[in-house]
């Protein structure tokens, strides 16, 4: 009988120790926030993809993924996201992002032909989570852990900014053990 106690006593101490670590792990991730505030005339231009969380609208995708964003006449973004495929044929997808907040970190994204833009639930976001004073890296994703990407003006950054930037997204709840590291 004192056997059983001690097993049931154990088996209680480690379920709630358990339940600790689970509180204590996910108290210490926090909702994906945008930062405050960009430059959009430092964010425009060409940005290679590092790494990406895997999705639908990339699965083409192989190596060299880019994205090449410039300002309309209209303060929208211009959207060009290019990628070699497996074969090496060279695919590309134009859109167009909305600004959503007064600091431009947030954005809405859409590939559908101008026609089609006008649809609801069309739109992607685009947060930019984390950004270099240098507006060489950024991470970027949503208000969800569903989409991700580490984007850099070089084709390669060193071991010690992606780990970097893999513990902030760490620390907004993503699963960076899906990252894709994108060839380039």
């Amino acid at each position: 009988m004192n056997t059983l106690i001690k097993s049931i006593c154990k088996g209680m101490v480690f379920g709630i120790s358990s339940l600790m670590l689970t509180v204590t792990s996910h108290a210490e991730t926090k909702a994906p926030q945008a930062v405050e505030k960009i430059d959009l005339q430092q964010y425009i231009g060409k940005w290679y993809e590092i790494a990406h969380l895997p999705n639908y609208f990339q699965r083409k995708c192989a190596s060299n993924t880019t994205a090449q964003y410039g300002v309309n006449t209209d303060q929208t973004i211009s959207v060009l996201n290019s990628c070699r495929t497996a074969t090496g044929e060279m695919i590309s997808s134009i859109g167009v992002a909305y600004p959503k907040n007064s600091g431009n970190s947030k954005l809405k994204v859409s590939f559908l032909p101008k026609g089609l833009r006008w649809l609801p639930f069309t739109k992607g976001d685009y947060w930019i989570l984390r950004i270099d004073p240098d507006y060489k890296v950024a991470l970027v994703g949503g208000p969800n852990d569903k989409y991700l990407w580490i984007l850099s003006r070089d084709a390669k950054i060193d071991e010690a900014t992606y780990q970097s930037y893999l513990n902030t997204a760490k620390n907004y709840g993503y699963d960076v053990s899906k990252l894709i590291k994108t060839p380039q």
